[in-house]
């Protein structure tokens, strides 16, 4: 076989096997959306989001989920339901992710805070609705990971810091949206005084051995907050430094 032929064979499978598995993580992506759509019907008397916004359903359709968990979670990425992502933490179940990203009721032009950055997927989703994404993680190695899989995917919108996040971001504050993917015992007074008059806020609460609860926070435009439960939840507890812990 003539070596020009047999470059251009090689080339045209390997753009198939590239476009076979663009196509089965697509309908895998498209499977997922629809079940998270079922799942906010059922749970929408409690959320009071029985319809996530379009916006949120089509960056969920569109994240490449599998680039954010290890080689051996690959074939599980679009399944409905949280996975290991290594350091003793996991990547959030995609429905309890739609939910709370549809709790932020973003803009376009939003800034928006996130504490736990964990894989990435999150601040991805994120990125996707709003302008600047700013996400913070206490374990260096899956900070650094994440930061390495977002630039990889071309999100140049979100800026990934490693340290601990219970004192928000102040440089960056005020922000339009945060949201917390890990658990305190109550919310943090340095987020809440980094929101935005009119900002929203997205947090679990509660102990690891206790039962936590969804918290939607909103800061009205006198600075004081008003809080809705939305759902039971259970996250990892949120991670402190040794000496803020002791404070």
């Amino acid at each position: 076989m003539p070596a020009r032929l047999l470059v251009f064979l090689l080339a045209a499978m390997t753009q198939m096997n590239s476009s076979d598995a663009q196509d089965r993580n697509a309908a895998a992506r498209a499977r997922m959306v629809e079940e998270i759509s079922a799942m906010a019907r059922e749970t929408g008397g409690e959320t009071g989001r029985p319809r996530f916004g379009d916006a949120v359903m089509a960056a969920m359709g569109k994240v490449p989920r599998h680039r954010f968990v290890p080689p051996s979670e690959e074939d599980f990425a679009y399944d409905n339901r949280p996975l290991p992502i290594g350091e003793g933490q996991t990547i959030s179940q995609p429905y309890i992710v739609a939910l709370m990203t549809d709790l932020l009721d973003l803009k376009p032009a939003d800034r928006v805070l996130e504490v736990g950055a964990g894989s990435g997927y999150q601040a991805a989703v994120l990125a996707e609705l709003v302008a600047r994404v700013y996400t913070i993680e206490i374990v260096e190695p899956l900070g650094r990971r994440a930061a390495k899989t977002l630039a990889e995917l071309g999100y140049r919108n979100v800026e990934v810091r490693i340290g601990d996040g219970y004192g928000g971001w102040p440089q960056a504050a005020p922000f339009d949206a945060i949201i917390v993917t890990a658990a305190p015992p109550e919310v943090p007074q340095p987020l809440i005084d980094q929101l935005k008059p009119g900002g929203r806020m997205v947090i679990p609460v509660g102990g690891s051995f206790m039962s936590q609860e969804l918290l939607l926070v909103h800061k009205e435009s006198d600075g004081r907050t008003t809080t809705r439960r939305a759902l039971p939840v259970r996250f990892v507890p949120l991670t402190r430094e040794r000496g803020d812990v002791a404070k």
